[in-house]
């Protein structure tokens, strides 16, 4: 089993959690995850499967914490 880099992985998870409406390469390409068509229920699904799937928290309030962007949830999985 090969091993997925985290970007390409949460652009699949993103693409997963909307029911396949935003693809993972449109994710990869950049921009807002809202531009692309993101909504509040798969967000919130998004947050869930990261969560389980990294063991962090996701925190949508926190301040200073961004989840817009693909790189977005690349730093918060890096950061743990």
């Amino acid at each position: 089993m090969g091993v997925t880099d985290p970007r390409t992985r949460i652009a699949a998870m993103v693409s997963e959690a909307t029911g396949g409406d935003v693809s993972a390469v449109d994710v990869l390409d950049g921009g807002s995850l809202t531009a692309l068509g993101v909504d509040s229920l798969g967000l919130l699904r998004l947050v869930d499967a990261l969560e389980l799937e990294y063991g962090v928290e996701v925190e949508l309030t926190a301040p200073g914490q961004r989840v817009d962007t693909v790189d977005d949830l690349v730093a918060i999985v890096a950061r743990g």
